[in-house]
């Protein structure tokens, strides 16, 4: 069976566990370094990125999840989890993790008050998403091996790098699990080769 890892520090953590569930694979909550050996993919979910870097940073996570890339496991950003992901900040002389070749902006879509729902055409994936928005980032730019899946207002809030996928919004906040199904996929597809 798949495992999949959800990074357990902060965040939409039980969210995305039932979401893998739903999708028949395994869900690992990931909180110690030496649990990502034992997955096939991983799951960074929103909360707020400066916390999750803290956490990361105090529980020594940082070179075990740059590792854990640099083996060619899928990995997805929700929301704070692309943020992580990003090489490029905007405000920001330094990345977190730095993986994905996109360049991010925080908040981009206002306070928490202003949350909103939009349905979403996601290339691969649905073209009737719905798509949960709080505090979101947007993607500002992409690199040249970056396939944009989608966007909201001419903003890129969906998008995928080989193995990486990161996303603006909380796919795990719905019902839908057809974007949870789509990086599971992915894992299965990486395993296999």
């Amino acid at each position: 069976m798949i495992k999949v890892g959800v990074l357990g520090l902060q965040g939409a953590v039980r969210e995305h566990v039932h979401s893998i569930e739903e999708c028949g694979a395994e869900a690992v909550v990931i909180k110690q370094k030496e649990q990502l050996e034992d997955v096939d993919g991983l799951i960074l979910p929103g909360g707020e990125s400066t916390t999750m870097r803290k956490l990361i940073d105090q529980y020594d996570f940082m070179d075990s999840l740059k590792s854990f890339a640099s083996t060619g496991k899928p990995m997805f950003g929700t929301c704070a989890g692309l943020i992580l992901l990003a090489k490029d900040i905007v405000g920001y002389d330094e990345p977190h993790i730095g993986v994905m070749d996109v360049k991010v902006e925080r908040n981009s879509f206002g306070r928490q008050r202003e949350s909103f729902e939009v349905e979403l055409d996601i290339a691969g994936v649905a073209d009737d998403f719905t798509a949960v928005f709080i505090r979101g980032p947007h993607i500002v730019q992409v690199g040249e091996n970056v396939e944009i899946l989608a966007k909201h207002h001419d903003r890129i809030v969906a998008a995928r790098e080989g193995n990486i996928l990161g996303c603006s919004f909380h796919p795990e906040l719905t019902d839908d699990y057809r974007m949870t199904a789509y990086f599971i996929n992915m894992v299965k597809e990486a395993k296999e080769n």
